[in-house]
């Protein structure tokens, strides 16, 4: 293919964001983007941006910047999907935005190029775009000050304020522990160039504080939904102060995990995440990786390059030690990845270069045949389509690029990326989507019974019904309070556990059944058509005669 490299990276720039732009025609994921789509839905609906609340009870886990960005596109857009993953998906091209000015400032307008391509294209980032978190804005607010404080070395007031800002943005999405990515490299890289009077610089105090400013409207919220009414029974105990939780319980409670939510770590968790979160790029990313141990090969970079992997590594390791450990909190720190990536193959020549060239198309083919696989297992509709797709975009990248080359490289992965990102937004995650039973009550009520009431009786988990279904649905968590109000005609949503109970003390009659399944915990017996009934639950919307 003959074509100049920059112009070729510019195009495969364009069109993977184009494809990725599929994500944003799909339905909402359980749990946590139903959840979060619920909240911010509850706050255009109550007019309250200050309190969070997630079916009618306080709620103490995140900060309020994810909400606050949904539901001001909810108030742009309507409450719907497509407003609430809007905001991510243009928060992701704005940080590969970041990342070309990060890696043009340190080394080069190529390197810029091909790591904004590798970001774009790496997995997570792509099922990120449908699965909508936190993590997107995270990793957009950390990459954002961290470009800006590398401007403002040679001191820039408005880089520090920008810089600040967005620091503060980082933390009013997840907590202070995204500081260390932003300023993790900083420290390292002032403390092995011998430059540590830095630290004592007035500049960096002076950013300190503009961050601490910057997040008073966390604390505010915080502050007055919880540190206020000591009386809130908040994660089974009163007393419970929202600042502290911000500052300390949130962030070192999980990380020790003494604090009220718990988890289980392995430090090998985020070793074998990495494979399929980066791909098609991870045998390249941990390839490079190996080389930088050898100080000959990180002394012909540039000095500045110690704020890139100092920046990954030491986040690396403090995601390896904790004892909370979930797979999107890598997106963080893939832009590093990105950037230690686009470096590396711009280097490979000659044999290696061959050797790598090959293991790229060996990735693809080896993705085209598991996805065909897994279509062929599932049998969702249109399977068939789903791998001449997939197995045309293969054909197509061998057809386009050929010989040796980097350009070969990149531009094969380019459409392995391409094709994963069709199969799972145009394919598997709309299938998935018909298991979530809570999505499809919520629309089926709404079309049906556009005036009743959501009600819902001792429900669990699936948070979609929360979102989909008309208004803010009204929760009964004990039949003692359902007995309460007048249930004559109300229509209640129901899992399987609870029917009999319901049928013992009511007359009812069962508008329609759901199929469920937890989609985010995917199992053989459900990916496979022949054993999914098996692992299938049931959730109803029930009338109360």
């Amino acid at each position: 293919m003959n074509i100049k490299d920059t112009t070729l990276y510019k195009i495969l720039i364009a069109a993977i964001a184009i494809v990725s732009s599929l994500a944003l025609l799909g339905g909402i994921m359980e749990p946590d983007s139903a959840l979060y789509a619920s909240i911010a839905k509850n706050m255009v609906l109550r007019n309250d941006w200050i309190n969070i609340y997630v079916r009618g009870a306080d709620w103490l886990d995140k900060p309020h910047l994810t909400f606050w960005l949904a539901a001001a596109s909810f108030k742009i857009f309507g409450i719907n999907a497509f407003a609430y993953k809007l905001p991510s998906f243009l928060f992701g091209l704005i940080g590969a935005g970041y990342l070309y000015q990060l890696a043009k400032d340190i080394y080069d307008k190529k390197t810029g190029l091909i790591s904004a391509l590798v970001f774009l294209s790496a997995l997570h980032i792509l099922i990120s775009t449908f699965d909508v978190r936190a993590e997107v804005y995270i990793t957009t607010f950390t990459l954002a000050a961290i470009y800006h404080y590398y401007k403002a070395h040679h001191f820039s007031f408005w880089h520090i304020l920008a810089g600040s800002l967005s620091a503060a943005c980082a933390i009013m999405i997840k907590g202070i522990f995204v500081l260390i990515p932003v300023f993790g490299g900083f420290i390292i890289y002032w403390l092995l160039t011998k430059q540590w009077k830095e630290l004592l610089k007035l500049k960096w105090w002076i950013a300190i504080i503009l961050i601490l400013i910057f997040i008073l409207p966390e604390l505010y919220t915080l502050y007055v939904q919880f540190d206020l009414h000591p009386e809130k029974i908040v994660f089974g105990t009163t007393g419970v102060s929202g600042i502290r939780f911000f500052f300390w319980d949130s962030q070192f409670g999980r990380f020790f995990n003494n604090g009220p939510i718990k988890g289980k770590g392995d430090i090998s968790f985020f070793l074998h995440t990495t494979l399929w979160a980066f791909l098609p790029w991870s045998v390249l990313f941990y390839t490079a990786v190996v080389t930088l141990f050898k100080k000959k090969n990180r002394s012909a970079l540039p000095a500045e390059s110690i704020l890139i992997w100092a920046s990954a590594a030491i986040t690396f390791l403090l995601f390896s030690l904790s004892k909370f450990q979930l797979p999107h909190y890598i997106l963080i720190i893939l832009p590093q990845f990105a950037i230690i990536t686009a470096c590396y193959v711009q280097k490979l020549n000659g044999r290696m270069l061959s050797i790598f060239t090959g293991i790229q198309s060996g990735i693809a083919i080896l993705v085209v045949g598991i996805l065909s696989i897994l279509a062929l297992f599932f049998k969702f509709e249109n399977y068939y389509l789903s791998i001449v797709i997939i197995a045309v975009f293969l054909i197509a990248s061998f057809i386009i690029f050929k010989g040796s080359k980097t350009q070969t490289l990149i531009g094969r992965s380019w459409f392995t990326a391409a094709g994963l990102m069709i199969f799972f937004s145009s394919f598997f995650y709309p299938a998935l989507l018909k298991y979530e039973a809570g999505m499809q009550a919520g629309k089926w009520l709404k079309e049906n019974y556009p005036e009743a009431k959501s009600t819902v009786l001792l429900y669990r988990d699936a948070y979609s019904f929360d979102f989909y279904a008309k208004g803010e649905p009204q929760y009964f968590w004990s039949y003692e309070e359902l007995e309460k109000v007048n249930t004559k005609g109300r229509i209640l949503f129901v899992d399987q556990r609870e029917m009999e109970n319901l049928k013992s003390k009511y007359p009812t009659t069962v508008l329609k059944d759901f199929e469920y399944f937890h989609t985010t915990k995917l199992t053989p017996k459900f990916l496979n058509l022949n054993t999914r009934k098996e692992v299938l639950e049931h959730f109803f919307l029930v009338k109360i005669l």
